[in-house]
């Protein structure tokens, strides 16, 4: 998920997604630990996204 893509949603909307994708990479380490992991460059492509929402949600409270 893009910056741009992100800041087109409201706050409720990046809090739920952030739980989502948090959710996701949880499973997503299992899976590594366990030897399943098919695609390894997934579980760095969430933190990145993880990253970017935290960093909109902060602009957002500072900007207040």
């Amino acid at each position: 998920m893009k910056v741009n893509e992100i800041r087109e949603l409201s706050t409720e909307e990046i809090n739920k997604k952030l739980v989502e994708t948090k959710e996701e990479l949880f499973n997503l380490r299992f899976q590594q630990a366990n030897g399943t992991l098919e695609k390894p460059s997934r579980i760095r492509d969430l933190r990145h996204t993880v990253a970017r929402m935290k960093t909109v949600l902060r602009e957002r409270e500072m900007s207040k």
